[in-house]
């Protein structure tokens, strides 16, 4: 099983963004080519990682406090972060399109394709301060209603017509993304607003975290704004809002990408009661390559997350009967962006799965 150092690479992600950056031209997409083509490649030459850890010391793991500690020092290193990229975009008005592009894109890869990652992780434990530091990472992406959906929507209703986050089989991505984003947020303000009347509290009052998750984005953007004038008097505050926004859309699009790839099609039997059978490693798409899941906290055995949600992420387990993805979220992310690879992939793997659920129920 990988060491604490091994989960440190997820820091290559903005190192290779601010190196990229000042390297200049094509070199600002350094990160994107490192992502999505070196990270598959040694995929494919290390391999896979199925190994779990021992039972005898998955506690002691589980409270060793240097995993915990790489998670919280995402948090400053994200904001540190976002307040660079706006220095440079307010101190180099002159940047091209690849320069530009390279940073927006760069930005969004650290917010959301780690930066979520860490919020995930974070936002499923019981402490109040990982808790709180979830949510201010989701701020960064204006995406902290995920917060309140997928902790009590998406892992209730995971692998059932009921749940956003779950795609349907012959639907495509762009289809999908839409459905989430929008469903995703309309079912949070409807938990939240289950949530406030079982405390007879107003839905309409400060009370309501949704309120709080539609200001603080907001707020955070005018820090960045000012931040940024501070920099450079003569900045347009419109370049800083929709680099935000931008930014935000693709972190939250990596997000929408994984939810994706992770349940694609996977469904859940309905009981004779009207209920679905519960959760089980069947229930979620996996895959054991050892490198992708270092950069992403071992996101990737998925199945043992949705069966026990609190779980760190050091000590989640491989399930070998859980259905397995052909590669890595970085190659998975990419066959998603196109239907028709995705749809004669997956659609095959899709029908092995409900093949073999006869045999494993």
């Amino acid at each position: 099983m990988p060491g604490k150092l091994g989960f440190l690479s997820a820091f290559l992600i903005p190192l290779l963004v601010v190196t990229g950056f000042y390297l200049g031209d094509w070199w600002s997409y350094s990160v994107f080519a490192f992502v999505f083509f070196l990270i598959p490649v040694a995929d494919a030459l290390v391999g896979l990682d199925t190994r779990n850890q021992p039972e005898h010391l998955k506690s002691e793991v589980a409270e060793d406090f240097g995993y915990r500690l790489i998670t919280f020092v995402w948090v400053p290193l994200q904001f540190g972060f976002l307040f660079w990229a706006i220095q440079q975009l307010a101190t180099n008005p002159d940047l091209n399109f690849v320069e530009y592009s390279g940073l927006l894109v760069g930005t969004g890869m650290v917010t959301g394709g780690i930066g979520i990652t860490v919020a995930h992780e974070l936002g499923h434990k019981n402490n109040k301060l990982e808790q709180l530091l979830s949510q201010a990472l989701l701020v960064t992406v204006c995406y902290t209603h995920f917060y309140i959906e997928h902790n009590r929507g998406h892992h209730v209703q995971v692998a059932t017509p009921e749940d956003p986050a779950t795609a349907r089989k012959g639907e495509n991505f762009f289809a999908f993304f839409i459905r989430s984003v929008v469903m995703g947020w309309i079912h949070a303000w409807h938990l939240e607003k289950e949530r406030l009347i079982r405390k007879e509290r107003s839905v309409f009052g400060l009370r309501n975290r949704m309120i709080h998750y539609i200001i603080l984005p907001i707020l955070f953007c005018l820090s960045l704004c000012l931040f940024a004038a501070y920099v450079n008097p003569t900045v347009s505050w419109s370049s800083v809002i929709l680099f935000f926004i931008g930014q935000s859309i693709i972190g939250f699009g990596l997000l929408e990408l994984v939810n994706y790839v992770e349940h694609y099609g996977i469904t859940r039997k309905k009981l004779p009661n009207g209920s679905y059978e519960r959760v089980n490693p069947l229930h979620s798409w996996n895959t054991a390559y050892l490198i992708s899941n270092l950069f992403l906290f071992q996101l990737q055995r998925h199945s043992d997350h949705h069966t026990y949600a609190s779980k760190r992420y050091q000590v989640l387990d491989h399930s070998d009967e859980s259905p397995q993805l052909p590669y890595g979220y970085p190659t998975m992310i990419l066959m998603a962006l196109i239907p028709p690879i995705w749809f004669s992939v997956m659609d095959k793997k899709l029908e092995e799965w409900k093949n073999q659920l006869p045999l494993q129920a």
